[in-house]
Parts: structure tokens; C-alpha cells; sequence
């Protein structure tokens, strides 16, 4: 499939692998390239830029396919060593970054210098045009079903996706929601140009998260994840558990008075606990409400070929025959 997506990064399949915290290590991003998608590695996880360093060249060793870093731009007071991540990247070759967070237009010039194509994740269509203006060559663009943080506005994907294509120039994938040939073909009707996928490559074999992990988002339904931080308008969409439930029971209790104080103990620090360990209840952790559609946890191969056999079906047989 040909897409403006697939020209740009120079891939076989429009699917995009998100950033994810403890997730997108060089297994999982090698594993998404080698199947002709765009893996992304978690520039924020690797704890120092040699750290990332290792990791690319890591992911380098296991494919000769294109692949990227995501790089979250956090409104810290200790900030990142960004000009050392973004160093690591342009020394390790990488000619993708997907950029989150903050606006990345401080970064922009060093980037363009050096070829690399920037996507930006954005939760608005305000926000896209700013990526847009700013000169990033896409955006995911990521609806409320996302897991992670879907923003304030509440607008999924069925509404955002259209806003977006009557909007930008540059060509989006769609985020939130995504998990297979229905989720793709819908998306490129909505106007996008592919799709981004998170929660899905987290069930899969190569991604390096606990068993425990991918059996718990292939066992929950559609309904079982929750919105946290909300009062701190921080939202981020969970997957429910006995943290979770603490945690909002304190938002509710506190109200007006919450502080990040208050609920650090659920969300600061759990994800090597979590993704590494299997220890469920250690706190609030990203999945989006496409669980709902996740039954199985396949090779991110089988994955892909299944999603692309899916969508090549639904177009030639399906929506062709319903044209005719």
C-alpha cells in the first residue's frame, strides 16, 4: 500500500509503532521494521543519551529497515539532556523522530539540518496546525480512545480524524483506536494517510513487557480502562487496577485540593515494576480503549500481514462491492 506516509519514511505498510515508556526498545522497533511498518524506539527510557546510543545501535543490528526515536519534550524543571538525545540520533543515523509533549520548534533546525523527518503527536486539530506551521513532515494525529494522554478536548476519532483533513497540508496517521484492517481502512477514509498503533504492539511476542502485561490487555474489554489526573488536567487513560481505583478515589475525596503530591505513589516510577516485573498493581499505567479489540498477542509479522490482508480485502471486496 502507497501512501504519503509510506514515501516519507520509506516503508512498505503505513503502521506506525508509538513511543512507549519501558515498550519501545530496540526488540519491539526492529521486530514493527522488519514487518514493513516504522518501529519507534523510546528515547525517554533510555536513561542517559549513551544509553540511547546503545539502544540504536542495538536496533541497528537487528534490521536494516528505516526505524525512529520518539523524543517527549516534558515541561520539566530538571529537563532531559535533549541536546544529547538528539546528538545520539543524528550520530546513530536515524532519519525519523517522533517528537510529544512540548512544541519541539526549539529543535526544529537541528533536526531539518540533518534530514531527519519529524511527526509529531497532537491531540487537536489547533495543535496539528501548529506542528504544521512549525515545518514538522507529519502528525499523529491521536483521539480520545487513545491510551496515554489524549488531552482536554474529549474528541475522538470519528470526528477528529475528518477536522484534520479538512485542516492540514501535510500528510497524518490516525492514533487511538487502532488495532487492525478495520481500524486502517477506516482511518484512510477518515483522511488520514495511515495509522499509529501503541496498546496493539504492546500484546505482541516481541515486545519486551512481562507475560503478564499482554494477558492483561488481551483478558480486558473495551470498558475497563479509566481516565486519572484529570483535576490536574494532566489527563491519561489507564488501564484499571487496585492503583487506579486509590488513585481516583482520592481525586474524588480531595477534589478541588488535589496535588500531584498526593498521587505520586500510583504514578511516579511504576513502569519498570509494571512492564518489567508483571507487578500489576503498582500503579496507573497507559492503555487505550482498543483492549476491547485485542485477542491474541501475535508476532508484530503476523501482526501486520494480517492487518494489510484484512484492509486489502475490506477495500477490493467489501466497500468495492457495496460501490458497485
Amino acid at each position: 500500500m502507497k501512501t504519503r506516509i509510506t514515501e516519507l519514511f520509506g516503508i512498505q505498510h503505513p503502521i506506525i509503532q508509538g513511543g512507549m515508556h519501558y515498550v519501545g526498545l530496540a526488540e519491539l522497533a526492529a521486530a514493527v521494521s522488519n514487518a514493513g511498518g516504522l518501529g519507534i524506539i523510546t528515547g525517554l527510557t533510555q536513561k542517559t543519551p549513551e544509553l540511547l546510543a546503545r539502544e540504536i545501535a542495538r536496533c541497528r543490528e537487528m534490521t536494516d529497515k528505516p526505524f525512529g526515536v520518539n523524543l517527549t519534550f516534558l515541561p520539566t524543571v530538571s529537563s532531559p539532556d535533549y541536546p544529547g538525545y538528539i546528538k545520539a540520533i543524528i550520530e546513530g543515523g536515524v532519519k525519523a523522530v517522533e517528537t510529544a509533549g512540548n512544541n519541539p520548534q526549539k529543535w526544529m533546525p537541528l533536526l531539518k539540518e540533518h534530514g531527519i523527518k519529524v511527526i509529531h503527536k497532537c491531540t487537536s486539530v489547533r495543535h496539528a496546525l501548529k506542528a504544521e506551521a512549525i515545518g514538522c513532515d507529519a502528525v499523529s494525529v491521536d483521539g480520545f480512545e487513545c491510551g496515554g494522554h489524549p488531552g482536554e478536548d474529549d474528541v475522538p476519532n470519528f470526528i477528529l480524524l475528518p477536522r484534520a483533513a479538512e485542516e492540514l497540508k501535510i500528510p497524518f496517521v490516525a492514533s487511538g483506536g487502532m488495532a487492525d484492517g478495520r481500524s486502517l481502512v477506516a482511518a484512510l477514509a477518515l483522511g488520514a494517510e495511515g495509522m499509529n498503533m501503541g496498546t496493539r504492539f504492546i500484546a505482541t511476542k516481541e515486545a519486551p513487557v512481562h507475560e503478564k502485561v499482554k494477558q492483561a490487555i488481551v483478558a480486558a474489554s473495551e470498558l475497563d480502562t479509566r481516565l486519572v489526573m484529570r483535576p490536574l488536567r494532566n489527563t491519561e487513560r489507564v488501564l484499571n487496577n487496585a492503583a487506579v481505583e486509590r488513585l481516583l478515589e482520592k481525586e474524588k475525596s480531595l477534589g478541588a485540593n488535589l496535588r500531584f503530591e498526593d498521587i505520586i505513589e500510583e504514578v511516579a516510577g511504576v513502569y519498570p515494576r509494571i512492564m518489567q516485573s508483571g507487578d500489576m498493581d503498582a500503579g496507573a499505567w497507559s492503555c487505550g480503549m482498543v483492549a476491547g479489540l485485542i485477542h491474541d498477542v501475535p508476532s508484530c509479522q503476523a501482526l501486520i500481514d494480517r492487518i494489510m490482508g484484512e484492509a486489502d480485502q475490506l477495500i477490493r471486496q467489501r466497500l468495492a462491492g457495496m460501490a458497485g
